[in-house]
């Protein structure tokens, strides 16, 4: 992110959207602009690193990605493919480099803002159901739950990124 600009959520509304919905833009702008911080300059072999036994930064942003596109699924309002499910279990190891990665995790959040960006005031309360038990949440909640659980993992990533780095001796940008 450019120094001179603040966070997302603070450059204001965006005077097309709903403000809930503006604000679900926002953070998926801050999730972007922090995972691009935390990884563009590491090596493929930092961000697959997994010191001391911890999940890798690359683990988490590929899970960010995937879990992203899941949860859109079900914002959709449909099930899981089983291409999907099986997909969770290729997260937690790869080879790809930040480029790939951030590649992996832009597709996913355009994803989700073109489905918060359809998504009208007055269906925020209507049910969309979660995973294999079905469980019932509103579709504004679930749109929010997208946001922090990217949030989430792009702290986590940032958190491995330096990780990896303090122990192969490298200073992060």
């Amino acid at each position: 992110m450019p120094e001179s600009l603040p966070e997302p959520w603070l450059r204001g509304p965006i005077p097309t959207l709903h403000p809930v919905i503006g604000h679900l833009v926002h953070a998926a702008k801050q999730i972007r602009e922090d995972l691009a911080g935390a990884i563009h300059t590491l090596s493929a072999e930092e961000i697959w690193a997994k010191p001391r036994g911890l999940t890798s930064a690359g683990f988490h942003a590929k899970h960010l990605a995937g879990s992203t596109r899941r949860l859109c699924a079900y914002l959709e309002g449909r099930g899981l493919a089983d291409e999907e499910i099986a997909a969770i279990a290729k997260e937690k190891d790869g080879e790809e480099n930040a480029a790939e990665l951030f590649g992996i995790v832009e597709s996913a959040l355009d994803l989700y803002e073109r489905q918060v960006r359809e998504l009208k005031a007055e269906e925020f309360g209507s049910l969309r159901y979660v995973g294999r038990a079905r469980l019932p949440v509103c579709a504004v909640s679930l749109a929010i739950h997208i946001a922090e659980h990217g949030q989430r993992h792009v702290g986590q990533a940032i958190s491995a990124a330096r990780l990896a780095c303090q122990f192969t001796g490298r200073r992060p940008s």
